[in-house]
């Protein structure tokens, strides 16, 4: 696999440069895509440092305690766009995406990769990463949407069919897309890093099969909890 020298990194931040001086004219907001950026690169240099650690150390409670990490800021992060932040919300968004994530895990580290052991960090930390992120982009479209179906009176029915179908629209167009207008991301890493691309195939298919399903379950998880305060 082609090392990229971490000078060359430049090359790739120039076209933000203009990004950022539109982005600045504007909205007027001076520092947002500078800060986002600066705070990207030292939170993916501090994890690179962290897996390598992972990597060597097989600790089942330590990979216990990443997921658990994962699923509270994940939660977090869905909630932080919501009107009701309150506990009792909290706990229907950590629940929807924390059973969800969960069985994707199980089922694709047991089952479709048929690993000798459920704790193999070099597969499970990138996997619960990408199921949990997916998760949480989906539970927050459909609540956003749902809350705005219900503040226009609309039936709790009515609400949750429009919110659902919101959420799942970029997980579809990506099923749609894919090979097609896009090669994605674990499929190009994996071509590039040299892996036969029928291999890698095979991989993306997990991958997006995986995004789908997890969001649309945690999605249903979530309606089914609110259906009871109703």
């Amino acid at each position: 696999m082609q090392i990229i020298p971490f000078t060359h990194l430049v090359y790739s931040i120039l076209p933000l440069l203009i990004v950022w001086y539109f982005y600045k004219k504007w909205t007027n907001e001076k520092y947002e895509i500078i800060t986002s950026t600066i705070r990207m690169v030292i939170q993916l240099l501090i994890i690179g440092y962290f897996l390598i650690y992972l990597f060597k150390e097989k600790n089942d409670f330590v990979g216990l305690l990443i997921i658990t990490f994962m699923i509270t800021v994940s939660t977090w992060i869905a909630l932080r766009n919501t009107q009701d932040r309150s506990f009792n919300h909290y706990s229907k968004i950590f629940l929807s995406i924390g059973i969800s994530g969960i069985i994707h895990l199980i089922l694709i580290i047991a089952f479709v990769l048929d690993l000798h052991t459920l704790y193999e960090p070099r597969y499970v930390i990138p996997i619960a990463g990408m199921i949990f992120a997916n998760t949480m982009n989906a539970l927050s479209l459909a609540i956003e949407r749902y809350e705005k179906e219900i503040s226009r009176d609309v039936s709790f029915e009515k609400a949750r069919e429009v919110a659902f179908k919101a959420c799942l629209i970029p997980q579809i167009n990506s099923l749609l897309a894919v090979g097609l207008v896009s090669l994605p991301g674990m499929m190009t890493g994996q071509i590039l890093s040299g892996i036969d691309p029928l291999i890698a195939v095979r991989y993306q298919i997990m991958i997006m099969t995986m995004v789908l399903s997890s969001a649309g379950i945690s999605a249903i998880i979530y309606f089914t909890l609110k259906r009871k305060d109703i």
